[in-house]
């Protein structure tokens, strides 16, 4: 049975009664929605990741002798990418919603895939940092814009699991980048590059090719889904209009101001940052820290898939009960309480194998926590474009902290100093998370008393229309 066969439409208006919907043709459309757009903007995320991170397999593939990376030189090379990257996440959010998706995205890509398909060609120092500022322009707006561009589909409750999805993608390219690096480095001498240059050109290709994939099969909204029947596309339409409490959808840089005023949203970065400081951490130093263990080169790379698959497992498993329950922080926190538990062990155990477990219990409890809190903060934005900011700057602002995380593995081979810190910004994460519980429920109980005082009621939704979530009528997720 199609979802569309239980789906009644409200002739008058035009739209879908949701009341005559059961919520297994609810669940049935959501899936169709799944099937069409998970798959291809997980891939494109794959791919994402693996560009920015395939330094690390490139470090201990020989790349550091090879361009002479001595003293704090691979730590720069792996620093320069954030600062542009950072700085381009707000704006390439507002192109995003000022452009179409199916454009956009793809066309980033396309231009990150050839800078980094050209890396193959870096044979010193300089160009490798050169190459790596103008990756870090090119993908910013990947991440953010595809976190927006869930938003522009699912409502509130169902973000996490998807976001979920699409971020455990840069798990499995962590785990499938160490598979990759091992046979590529195989590659050694072939065409006059090195085993490191061929990891860079291979995967490169690769990113190319599959954006011009996503230019014939990627959706731009709802409202223009072939996919999806008249029916169909006007329930998801109504499903999301009723969520989003009829707040604004229009372009008006008001909305971009009311992103930038708000407290809350520094909350969320301080969070934000607080967990990606780990994630790229891991994403970087994994390979170096399993070699410092003891282990082979060789066997590092393959050595740092475990770490990534445990993230996967527990990224997705996160998602669907932080869905299920409709919470968001009691998710962050635990799961930022469980990798600080890893960095303990690995900051005061000496032996290969407690430190390895150390790792991988670390890698299981921070990745899951990255989406549970972009769903978090993009929820408790109202309005599409202020929702588009948020996310951008949360996103963007939180990468800053990447460069904290390429210049603390400076203490082989125990890292004290490195994993030190991931513990303070861990510990960091969960307290603010407590707070932002707290302040949540807070306005939330104002708001209902002012309702309860006023009589204001959901029939009177468009007078509040341009206000986001400062809405009388809008409740933040706890």
């Amino acid at each position: 049975m199609s979802p569309s066969s239980e789906l009644s439409v409200d002739n008058e208006k035009g739209v879908v009664k949701r009341p005559g919907a059961r919520d297994a043709e609810r669940a049935r459309l959501l899936r169709k929605l799944d099937w069409h757009l998970l798959p291809l903007v997980s891939s494109l995320y794959l791919l994402s990741f693996l560009d920015r991170s395939n330094v690390g397999n490139a470090k201990v593939a020989g790349m550091s002798t090879d361009l002479n990376l001595v003293g704090f030189r691979y730590n720069i090379a792996a620093a320069v990418f954030f600062i542009l990257y950072s700085l381009a996440e707000v704006p390439s959010n507002i192109a995003l919603k000022l452009f179409r998706p199916s454009r956009w995205i793809p066309s980033i890509m396309v231009v990150w895939g050839l800078i980094m398909t050209l890396m193959c060609l870096v044979n010193t120092y300089q160009g490798l940092v050169a190459a790596r500022i103008f990756l870090g322009l090119a993908e910013a707006g990947l991440f953010p814009g595809v976190t927006y561009y869930i938003s522009l589909w699912y409502p509130r409750a169902e973000r996490s699991m998807r976001i979920a999805i699409f971020f455990s993608a840069a798990t499995v390219a962590g785990a499938f980048g160490g598979v990759l690096a091992y046979f590529i480095e195989k590659m050694e001498g072939i065409g006059g590059l090195h085993g490191w240059q061929w990891i860079f050109c291979l995967e490169g290709i690769a990113t190319v090719l599959v954006a011009f994939v996503a230019f014939f099969f990627m959706y731009d909204y709802p409202e223009t889904a072939s996919f999806l029947t008249e029916i169909e596309r006007s329930y998801v339409i109504d499903l999301l209009r009723e969520d989003s409490n009829s707040l604004a959808t229009h372009y008006d840089f008001q909305f971009v101001l009311q992103a930038f005023k708000d407290y809350k949203t520094y909350v969320q970065i301080g969070i934000y940052m607080g967990l990606l400081i780990p994630i790229y951490a891991i994403a970087l130093f994994t390979p170096t820290i399993i070699n410092e263990l003891g282990f082979s080169a060789a066997n590092a790379q393959l050595l740092s898939v475990p770490p990534f698959v445990a993230g996967c497992i527990f990224t997705i498993l996160v998602g669907i009960y932080s869905d299920k329950h409709k919470l968001r922080g009691p998710y962050v926190i635990g799961g930022a309480f469980v990798s600080l538990l890893g960095y303990i062990v690995l900051y005061t155990q000496s032996s290969p194998g407690a430190s390895y477990v150390g790792t991988i219990i670390a890698a299981a409890g921070v990745f899951p926590t990255i989406a549970v809190d972009l769903a978090w903060a993009g929820s408790n934005a109202g309005g599409d474009l202020k929702r588009g900011v948020v996310i951008a700057m949360v996103i963007g602002l939180g990468n800053l902290g990447g460069i904290c995380s390429s210049f603390i593995y400076i203490d082989p081979p125990r890292f004290h100093v490195g994993h030190g810190t991931i513990m303070g910004w861990l510990t960091l994460s969960i307290l603010l998370s407590f707070f932002a519980m707290w302040d949540y429920n807070r306005i939330n109980k104002q708001k209902e008393e002012l309702c309860l005082e006023h009589g204001i009621t959901g029939d009177r939704r468009d007078e509040f229309r341009d206000m986001g979530d400062e809405s009388p009528l809008f409740r933040y997720t706890i």
